[in-house]
């Protein structure tokens, strides 16, 4: 049934029994670095590399500060506490997305409250978060309730799914309007731009993952970014077990993390970014074949929405129905190319199930359709 698409696909990456749906590369100085990393003896959190990534995160954001992060889940997690998230405290986020955004809420002993996306990004919707909290939210001295539960919205994550950026600008018009702060998880959004500003600087911060799967990667590895001062230098205070820099003495003046990067894995992250614009073009000159052949299909190619620029981290693809996804699912697989749905809807999780939400017939809809095909940066 879907045999022309196995053969597109396969045309993209020749010479491959076997085409994964995303992959590292490692063509510039990785191994360089990490023998120079090595030879150091610095490969904890202690490193020029870390310092280098740092500076390097900044220059392509566009963001005043970057702390080295161990890995994605944990720069969220470190983002909710620096936002002021507590126990018993709810934070917006969307039913569609990885399981770390929803996990980094419940490390606060907070509550997920899911909120419906957007058709044309896939991200959290502004004006169906409006509606929801026209009816659920009130103001009570400036701080913001779900007046249904009681408990206080503390903050609100979106996330540039796959790549595509959502309408930033407008949710955080309307979270500024309600004292909510917004945290980018734009875990997937390296190189996107929403009206040519990157992606994660928006919000109050934005957090990024480098994980192997990642457009760039350093095997774990997270960011946090941030034009703040002030949770700049607490966000790497928390992140290195809240330590009293000394000389010699160890003092912690409150509860700390072990989330800072080690510059091994800094090292490596160095040697990717220097590939990063490289890689970029590469998978839009991907992402255009897709779009081309997909035109004359009956299946829809999710392409980057209006005013943006996205790094296209996963092509994605909409078919008709639940049955055609199942066996355009089935097909692809079996023929040596991989292909994977769109995650399970959090609120649909046993651990999340009793969470508040609005309608969320979107997700619902793109849940039984959205197949994301290999997007690996061609070599």
């Amino acid at each position: 049934m879907f045999k022309e698409v196995i053969q597109f696909i396969k045309s993209q990456f020749p010479n491959q029994d076997f085409i994964p749906l995303h992959e590292p590369r490692f063509i510039g100085n990785e191994k360089k670095y990490l023998n120079d990393c090595i030879d150091s003896t610095f490969v904890s959190s202690v490193g020029a590399y870390v310092d280098l990534f740092e500076k390097k995160m900044c220059q392509i954001t566009g963001a005043k500060h970057c702390i080295a992060i161990v890995n994605g889940t944990n720069a969220l997690h470190l983002s909710l506490l620096l936002a002021g998230v507590k126990k018993t405290d709810e934070v917006l986020t969307q039913p569609l997305t990885f399981i770390a955004t929803a996990n980094a809420i419940s490390y606060c002993n907070a509550t997920p409250h899911f909120v419906d996306v957007d058709n044309e990004t896939l991200g959290l919707s502004p004006s169906l978060l409006r509606k929801h909290l026209k009816n659920i939210a009130e103001l009570r001295n400036g701080v913001c309730y779900n007046k249904i539960t009681g408990k206080r919205i503390a903050a609100c994550i979106p996330m540039h799914t796959y790549g595509l950026p959502m309408y930033i600008d407008e949710l955080i018009e309307l979270c500024t309007s309600y004292n909510i702060p917004v945290i980018e998880d734009a875990a997937e959004s390296l190189g996107s731009y929403y009206k040519k500003q990157h992606t994660g600087t928006f919000g109050l911060l934005g957090t990024f993952s480098f994980n192997g799967n990642k457009t760039i990667t350093c095997g774990g590895g997270g960011a946090i970014i941030t034009d703040n001062d002030e949770l700049a230098k607490k966000a790497k205070h928390l992140s290195t077990q809240a330590k009293v820099p000394h000389q010699w003495e160890y003092v912690h003046d409150e509860i700390g993390y072990n989330y800072r990067m080690p510059n091994l894995n800094a090292a490596l992250a160095c040697a990717q970014l220097e590939a990063l614009e490289k890689f970029l073009l590469n998978k839009r000159n991907l992402a255009t074949h897709y779009q081309e052949f997909f035109s004359k299909s009956e299946i829809n190619y999710i392409a980057e929405p209006e005013n943006t620029k996205s790094n296209y981290w996963l092509n994605t693809v909409v078919l008709k129905n639940k049955e055609d996804r199942d066996i355009f699912l089935e097909e692809t697989n079996s023929n040596g190319v991989m292909t994977r749905p769109i995650w399970a809807l959090m609120n649909k999780l046993e651990m999340f199930k009793d969470c508040p939400k609005s309608d969320l017939t979107n997700s619902q809809w793109f849940e039984e359709r959205v197949v994301n095909i290999p997007s690996s940066v061609r070599l």
